[in-house]
């Protein structure tokens, strides 16, 4: 997990609808910035459910919510449809910004030991500095808790 106080790493990654989106397209403004592992998971389910329906609130506060998976474009445009989720999913195959921001990390399940995506939130301020950083996060609790940081 990267710390609080530094730049956020700069990227650039397809949204669903295959839009490129920069960090710095959003100077000025809060971004939050989510790592989740899977699309149409039951915890990333949860989690992309509660931050949809407190966009009204984020808006109100002038964030901006970023959800990033190495899911393809194509399995994000799915999940926002079939959920309609009114925020940013980028697209990381490659997780040149999952190792970037230093979330793809070693996890157990059941006994079991392999490489993915722990579930990190990041809250950027409109400088592009991380003032707050969250690992291994519940999935039902992150959007409450972050909307209850700004």
């Amino acid at each position: 997990m990267l710390e609080t106080g530094i730049k956020a790493p700069e990227f650039t990654l397809e949204d669903q609808n295959g839009k490129p989106h920069s960090l710095k397209d959003y100077r000025g403004r809060k971004v939050i910035l989510y790592f989740y592992p899977k699309d149409n998971t039951a915890g990333c389910t949860k989690q992309a459910c509660g931050f949809a329906e407190r966009m009204p609130q984020f808006r109100e506060k002038g964030a901006v919510i970023l959800g990033v998976s190495k899911d393809s474009v194509a399995s994000h445009k799915k999940f926002e449809e079939k959920y309609g989720l009114p925020f940013t999913l980028l697209s990381d195959p490659d997780k040149t910004v999952i190792q970037a921001y230093d979330v793809w990390k070693e996890k157990k399940l059941y006994g079991k030991t392999s490489m993915g995506v722990v579930r990190t939130t990041y809250l950027i301020d409109e400088e592009g500095i991380i003032i707050r950083a969250f690992d291994k996060v519940k999935a039902a609790d992150n959007p409450g808790d972050m909307l209850g940081l700004l």
